[in-house]
């Protein structure tokens, strides 16, 4: 009776074959995902097809101001994700981030209103007043922007088997953002902007007859 429920519990060969066939086609893409296995890649003939569908126009915005400044900034990034009571080798995450990106510095030309220009009879003579200059929004180059090195715990990788992130690097991307935006502050883009967009005015101004230009800003 023993010999025969041995017999019934016993795994076919068929059976292990195929654990043996799963276990093998595991490893082999794990060393393709995790680049153990360097140049196994080209043996599928890797090909790259856009399949994006065509821009839809959502809004268009009049713009009423004047570009007068632009500022390109870089920053290194630095973001390290820890895991209380577990050492970093086994979870965490640590990514070096080069972040390249402009600021713009313009003034709102569309806030002038008319008690803000003040001509002379003579029309020789021209006062205006315009709005302080103002910073954009930080725009993130694509192209000179990138990650220098990552660093994940064993946890962390194995995930990264199973699972693909998209926005990995948003958190980091965010913070370089931040930080281009924080330097724009304190670079002193917007008195550039002033003084350009003066000497533009009193430009235009004095090629249209006025021989005295003065522009203030409040």
């Amino acid at each position: 009776m023993t010999t025969s429920l041995g017999r019934l519990r016993r795994t076919p060969r068929w059976a292990k074959a195929v654990a043996a066939l799963v276990l093998v086609l595991a490893v082999f893409f794990a060393g393709l995902r995790l680049s153990v296995l360097p140049g196994l890649k080209d043996l599928f003939g890797t090909e790259t097809r856009d399949r994006s569908g065509p821009a839809l126009l959502q809004s268009i915005q009049d713009m009423s101001r004047y570009d007068a400044a632009s500022g390109n900034f870089q920053v290194v990034v630095d973001l390290e994700k820890d895991t209380r009571f577990l050492p970093d080798a086994l979870r965490g995450t640590r990514t070096l981030y080069v972040g390249a990106g402009t600021v713009d510095a313009y003034v709102d030309l569309g806030r002038v209103g008319a008690d803000d220009v003040t001509v002379d009879e003579d029309r020789t003579t021209a006062t205006l007043r315009l709005p302080h200059a103002r910073l954009g929004k930080p725009a993130l180059d694509p192209d000179r922007s990138y990650a220098v090195s990552k660093q994940r715990g064993l946890l962390d990788r194995l995930g990264d088997l199973f699972s693909d992130n998209p926005n990995g690097e948003q958190a980091v991307q965010k913070l370089a953002v931040r930080h281009i935006g924080e330097a724009a502050k304190e670079s002193g883009l917007t008195a550039r902007a002033e003084r350009n967009t003066t000497g533009m005015l009193t430009g235009l101004l004095r090629s249209l007859g006025f021989t005295r230009v003065t522009v203030t800003y409040a």
